[in-house]
């Protein structure tokens, strides 16, 4: 795991945020950390790397903000987006720093990061404040930013902390430079925990009928098991053909 100030490929450090067994950064008022996704189903991951970063760069609280239509995931069938806000509220009710926000199931068409932030910069315009929002992002997630709509408008609009992901590349300041061209001083990079879960690692484990107890927060594996989601269809027996 990378420390503070290491280099990228061409030499130059990458701002860097610490983390695990680095600095904690005091509280900026009004400073903002925005997590999104699907959350199908939020999972211990999600709410490891969220304190990480608010922690690491001084937010003073993170946004969860489930996508009602994740642009990138068109033909995947979701939960529905009822029962994955629920189990977000469920996930982060013990966390006072975590807050929910609907921003994007509240509004129609495709979630995209680029309106999204440019709501929440005008909301917090409008109470008087000069906003000052992170999207918090795997290192994964941060590879492919250039296929994301209008990703100069949106790393404009807000800074990027980026936290490590088991298996993607640590992003270096000549690549960041390559896909956002001056953009380098709008990235951080958050060392955290690289706990190595997934949301379709607890799918593929309830289908199977697989235990996934300590991999999502309790309150939200008793959401799950009362409403039966992820489980394996069954097939009753009137409804098997008959052998010949």
């Amino acid at each position: 795991m990378s420390g503070p100030g290491d280099a990228g490929s061409d030499g130059r450090a990458l701002p860097d945020a610490g983390g695990a067994g680095g600095r904690t950064a005091s509280i900026v008022p009004g400073r903002t950390g925005i997590l999104g996704g699907t959350f199908d189903p939020v999972h211990v991951g999600h709410l490891a790397i969220a304190e990480e970063a608010r922690e690491a760069l001084g937010m003073e609280r993170v946004l969860f903000v489930p996508a009602a239509a994740p642009p990138h995931k068109p033909d995947r069938r979701l939960a529905p987006v009822a029962a994955r806000v629920a189990m977000v509220a469920a996930a982060i009710a013990g966390n006072p720093a975590f807050t929910l926000s609907t921003v994007e199931v509240d509004r129609p068409g495709p979630s995209f990061a680029v309106d999204t932030v440019a709501i929440l910069a005008a909301a917090a315009r409008a109470e008087g404040r000069d906003p000052d929002l992170w999207w918090i992002l795997s290192s994964e997630a941060f590879a492919a930013i250039g296929t994301w709509r209008e990703p100069g408008r949106l790393i404009a609009a807000c800074r990027m902390a980026v936290v490590p992901r088991a298996g993607a590349p640590r992003p270096t300041a000549a690549w960041i430079e390559a896909c956002l061209p001056g953009s380098g001083d709008r990235v951080a990079v958050v060392d955290g925990p690289e706990l190595g879960v997934s949301s379709s690692l607890i799918r593929e484990r309830l289908a199977a009928g697989r235990s996934v107890r300590y991999l999502v927060p309790d309150a939200v594996r008793a959401y799950i098991d009362d409403r039966r989601l992820y489980a394996a269809p069954t097939t009753h027996p009137e409804s098997r053909t008959p052998r010949p």
